[in-house]
């Protein structure tokens, strides 16, 4: 089985939970023996594990064939593309690429972020993706999130394989309902073409069915999952002595993360106890406006804004912790509870979050509800039999998310599109 995938995040170089999950889910896959994964994004770094794939970089693509010499064309491409089909290619593709911005080489430039013409680098990329398509033998197209959704249409256009889009987050879970219509539109246009839907969570699935008018027939959830731990982070993971108790927020700082109800919620613990800090690792468009909250309530004392945080990093900021939050007022899933919950630290999600779905060691309070986030805190923090049972309880549930067993709920799916059976 040959799946061409269409991503815009892979670790080490990620700003959100969208490059964990492409990760996790293609390491998952590929414990299948037939399965190849070619893994597209608009820039590789270099120093991402190809252990278990084939990384390629739309940047590195070239689109304006004749300025392009077979040999920088077999580095990139190897045995996916022989000379015959390279120089086949110039008669195939309808679009005149000279408005492009592109290099020497013929290929067009990308951040690797999110820039402030993104939708620009969208379509550029959804463009190039029909060259890719047309040189990677394929089974399937597999498009993770909005970013990628006209990629995978212009893939399933020009080769006429199915089309499964991947929705990690929705535009109603990133703006509180005040929905781009640009976006939106992106969103529906994939799911429109898809041949199948994957949700990360029934929350997501829900949303998809009724605010995008697809059928539930066509739409199935699949739940994140867990790495599991390397003997590293083990380490990192082990618990320190007894020290002042820290509760933390980690992620973006942004309105659909919650964070002002993690603030608001921080002052009342306080008014109960000064034996607690509170961390607030991440950044985003609402840091400057927790930072002024903090004060208003008369907290910065007890405050602690680490910035954006990665890799081993997010572990070392989980083994001072003694309780993590995740207050989000919509979160499709959240994989950074199960990556505390693995690290041993009791954790409280919103009612309002996807992996609330399937964690039962988890205290979960509504996004709104201060004052019960502020009692679990408190709770935690205060009476050890319950953290340690949390801890334990959590750690062992945890465990047994797999990204593996994930993987073959998405094989079946591609077992149905292509073969019609399991």
């Amino acid at each position: 089985m040959k799946a061409l995938m269409f991503g815009w995040e892979f670790p080490p170089h990620i700003l959100g939970g969208l490059g964990t999950a492409s990760y996790g889910l293609t390491k998952g896959m590929s414990a299948q023996e037939d399965m190849e994964i070619t893994f597209v994004m608009p820039k590789p770094w270099g120093d991402e594990d190809q252990s278990f794939l084939q990384l390629i970089g739309v940047c590195n693509t070239p689109v304006v064939w004749k300025e392009v010499p077979w040999d920088y064309v077999k580095q990139r491409l190897g045995r996916y593309m022989d000379p015959q089909l390279y120089y086949d290619l110039r008669d195939h593709i309808y679009a005149d690429f000279n408005h492009f911005h592109t290099n020497d080489l013929g290929c067009m430039e990308f951040s690797g972020r999110y820039p402030g013409n993104l939708l620009e680098e969208i379509n550029n990329y959804s463009t190039v993706a029909g060259v890719i398509a047309r040189t990677i033998p394929m089974d399937i197209i597999h498009s993770h999130d909005w970013l990628t959704y006209p990629a995978g249409i212009h893939a399933k256009s020009v080769t006429g394989k199915p089309l499964v889009i991947h929705v990690h987050a929705t535009d109603f879970d990133r703006s509180r309902g005040n929905v781009n219509p640009q976006v939106y539109g992106i969103e529906k246009d994939g799911m429109d073409h898809s041949d199948h839907i994957i949700t990360v969570s029934n929350l997501t699935r829900n949303t998809v069915i009724e605010k995008y008018h697809q059928d539930p027939r066509k739409v199935t959830t699949v739940h994140n999952a867990v790495e599991p731990l390397s003997a590293e982070i083990e380490a990192i993971c082990a618990k320190k002595g007894e020290k002042e108790k820290v509760v933390t927020f980690l992620g973006r700082i942004t309105m659909q993360k919650g964070p002002e109800y993690f603030v608001e919620a921080a002052a009342r613990v306080l008014k109960k106890t000064k034996n607690v800090r509170f961390v607030m690792a991440g950044n985003g468009d609402m840091m400057n406006q927790m930072i002024r909250l903090t004060a208003q309530r008369n907290i910065s004392d007890r405050f602690h804004f680490t910035g954006f945080m990665k890799g081993t990093q997010v572990y070392e900021v989980l083994k001072s912790s003694d309780v993590y939050v995740m207050p989000s007022v919509s979160e499709p899933f959240g994989i950074s509870p199960l990556e505390a919950m693995q690290c041993g630290v009791p954790s409280i999600i919103s009612k309002q979050s996807g992996c609330a779905e399937i964690l039962n060691n988890a205290i979960k309070t509504d996004y709104w509800d201060i004052e019960a986030m502020a009692d679990a805190m408190y709770s935690i923090i205060t009476y050890p039999a319950m953290s340690e049972y949390l801890k334990e309880e959590g750690k062992k549930e945890v465990d047994n998310l797999t990204w593996k067993d994930a993987g073959l709920k998405v094989r079946k799916i591609y077992n149905q599109l292509i073969y019609g059976g399991n």
